[in-house]
């Protein structure tokens, strides 16, 4: 494991491992904790960044210009080593870039920026995506953040609901079993008006997924207790994932999502896919404010 970079203000302290640029840790100034414990049994992960895919393609194959990537799930950055450019403080922002193996599976130039700001009590999350080359990048990103549930505080976990900023009416997707694929059927929202009361029954059939969503932040928490207000205007979907058990929830905006069943297209024609011009960037921002008890 890499050794982790701390950043503070004195109310929040961030940790970040340089292995995939990944938050494990968000505490406030009276050390507690508000990401995952990252328990083995049920899933060790913290906060992956998501590219240059969101979720499965089918077969985990990549298909460009009538050839085929090898690529597994929610792609390489989560497990890529990004360079710190700049540790100072409350800040924090790290780098990762093209190499030969990444061509591999993924045959384009990209620099993907990863920054961490502390400002009273909200980390402010910002991805960068640059493309150097003189065609267009298609990409996906996604975060995928783990916080604690139940939060710290003392609210019960059973008390823990999702408040979305806008109704959301629609209906929500699955993944198919086993392949991680986008089913085509889609069923019945959850959601009650704003509202989501959070249960280890909604993720007996794996991820609850958003593909159009309405909101562009959500509240997670439980009367009594600690919240965290989370923004995300740059993204248009939202997953929503736990291992029954676990003590865990994980609230993922997403700019794309799996490959929907069935599809074999070229990767530049995926639904939610991402389309970068040459010499341009595109910024992902996710803000986590904490209103402890």
């Amino acid at each position: 494991m890499s050794d982790l970079i701390e950043i503070t203000n004195g109310e929040l302290t961030a940790r970040i491992n340089p292995l995939g640029a990944e938050l494990w840790s968000l505490t406030d100034g009276n050390a507690r904790e508000y990401m995952t414990d990252a328990d083995p049994a049920f899933w060790g992960g913290h906060a992956p960044l998501l590219f240059p895919i969101v979720g499965s393609l089918n077969g985990d194959v990549l298909r460009l210009d009538g050839r085929e990537y090898a690529l597994p799930r929610h792609g390489f950055a989560r497990r890529s080593l990004f360079a710190p450019v700049h540790v100072e403080g409350d800040e924090a922002r790290f780098r990762l870039t093209d190499s030969p193996d990444t061509r591999k599976v993924y045959p384009f130039g990209f620099v993907l920026e990863m920054a961490y700001r502390l400002d009273g009590m909200t980390l402010a999350m910002e991805a960068t995506v640059t493309n150097p080359n003189a065609e267009a990048l298609p990409f996906s990103f996604g975060y995928h953040p783990a916080f604690a549930w139940p939060l710290p505080g003392g609210a019960d976990q059973a008390a823990h609901k999702l408040v979305f900023e806008k109704a959301e009416p629609q209906d929500v997707r699955r993944v198919a079993s086993g392949t991680g694929v986008l089913l085509p059927e889609a069923e019945p929202t959850m959601v009650v008006g704003h509202e989501l009361a959070l249960s280890e029954d909604l993720f007996r059939a794996d991820a609850v997924i958003w593909d159009q969503l309405s909101s562009r932040s959500v509240s997670y928490g439980a009367e009594g207790g600690a919240w965290l207000d989370i923004a995300f205007p740059d993204t248009p979907s939202l997953g929503l994932w736990q291992v029954p058990g676990a003590r865990f929830i994980c609230i993922e905006p997403w700019a794309g999502h799996a490959d929907p069943e069935g599809f074999a297209g070229d990767f530049r024609d995926k639904p939610g896919v991402v389309l970068l011009e040459p010499g341009q960037s595109s910024s992902f921002r996710m803000d986590v404010s904490l209103r402890p008890v």
